[in-house]
């Protein structure tokens, strides 16, 4: 009975790890075939995940690493906002306000050109 529900806690694991393998495959394959866009946008919104992670080593010993995703909300000159993954160092160079050319591919953040600040 133990080894029948371990098989099937088992098999339910790898769909969904395998399920997050297929989407994360298909979106990046989206995104080869999406146009590069260039608008004219501001910086509507920053916001970051946090997210902890604990490990147990071979010798039963616990460790703990943390990591952080950081997005940024863009909103074109048309009123369209998108919230797009932003890396470390770009994100701590936008400011709520920033206005500029955003430019993307699909959901992929390519850059952001800087032109001032809303007042």
């Amino acid at each position: 009975m133990f080894e029948l529900i371990f098989g099937g806690v088992f098999l339910i694991v790898v769909c969904m790890i395998g399920w997050q393998w297929v989407n994360g495959l298909a979106e990046w394959n989206r995104n080869n075939h999406a146009p590069v866009e260039e608008r004219r946008a501001r910086v509507a919104g920053k916001r970051e995940e946090v997210h902890h992670h604990t490990h147990t080593n071979a010798d039963g010993s616990m460790h703990t690493s943390v990591s952080t995703t950081c997005y940024a909300t863009f909103e074109t000159e048309d009123g369209v906002r998108m919230e797009l993954r932003v890396g470390g160092r770009e994100y701590k160079m936008l400011t709520e306000g920033d206005r500029g050319v955003l430019r993307y591919q699909g959901t992929r953040y390519l850059g952001f050109a800087h032109r001032g600040k809303i007042s």
